[in-house]
């Protein structure tokens, strides 16, 4: 795994390059997350593909105070890096944040992709209070974490997901603190859920897969609706799984993505 500069449209990006050989893929994390997460998905993805993770702005490595958070800017930054890496026709995964970028860039670019697979996102507008509980969550994080184990501990204590996003933190001198600015990503949620992006679901013409963890923020009823207006997708709901699918049921998210790829050729 390498970390490799992207030519953004107006904000300097980095993203992790796993390596592998074959189609390309581009994994976007959700909010508040970052490219590493993606590494146990990218052990076995590079298997037959070549697999790279985009800290996406305002997160992880990328600039952290860009100008402009509003999903169109986010959508670019997709687009730029497949282009930029020679990964077309690329397989999007995208999760939550994630999830909508990565749709929003296959209606806006499908020459550019091979398929699509979004976990846990909703075309679906929200209200405002989402984005205020969201601020009030960051601000709940006891700062800074004295220790990676301190961080696993509040993440809801030892799991794949909660060494992840111990593994997002960056060290300061103080201790470890997020790798993104609240104020930043409240602004970048609140832009992203404000309005509703059923057209662009609507307009998908790749094959596409829409993941749901059973116990995540993604209702069984809204995923039914999605691959209804969708002829070209498909839904799987994995058991055990939250929010974090990729992370909360690794196994059970690649038996699904492994039989989805398997069935486009």
């Amino acid at each position: 795994m390498r970390w490799i500069l992207v030519t953004g449209r107006d904000a300097r990006l980095e993203a992790v390059d796993f390596g592998g050989h074959g189609p390309g893929v581009l994994l976007l994390h959700g909010l508040a997350g970052t490219a590493v997460e993606w590494e146990d998905t990218a052990t076995w993805l590079t298997a037959e593909h070549r697999v790279v993770a985009l800290d996406q702005r305002a997160h992880g490595r990328s600039e952290r105070r860009p100008g402009d958070v509003t999903p169109a800017a986010f959508v670019a930054d997709a687009i730029a890096t497949v282009e930029a890496l020679g990964l077309a026709p690329a397989i999007l995964v995208g999760q939550s944040l994630g999830g909508l970028v990565a749709f929003l860039a296959a209606s806006e670019r499908p020459d550019l992709l091979r398929a699509l697979i979004v976990v846990e996102a909703s075309p679906t507008r929200e209200e405002p209070e989402v984005a205020e509980q969201i601020a009030d969550y960051f601000e709940s994080w006891p700062l800074p974490f004295p220790s990676a184990e301190a961080a696993v501990t509040f993440f809801d204590g030892e799991s794949l997901r909660a060494r992840a996003w111990a593994r997002n933190l960056v060290a300061a001198p103080d201790g470890l603190r997020p790798a993104f600015d609240a104020d930043v990503l409240v602004a970048a949620i609140g832009e992203a859920l404000a309005r509703d992006h059923w057209d662009a679901w609507r307009a998908l013409r790749v094959p596409t897969l829409l993941v749901r963890g059973k116990e995540g923020e993604l209702s069984a009823a809204e995923a039914t609706a999605m691959v209804d207006a969708v002829p070209a997708a498909q839904l799987v709901s994995i058991p055990g799984a939250g929010h974090d699918v990729h992370l909360d049921a690794p196994d059970a998210f690649r038996r699904a993505v492994e039989s989805f790829l398997a069935g486009l050729s």
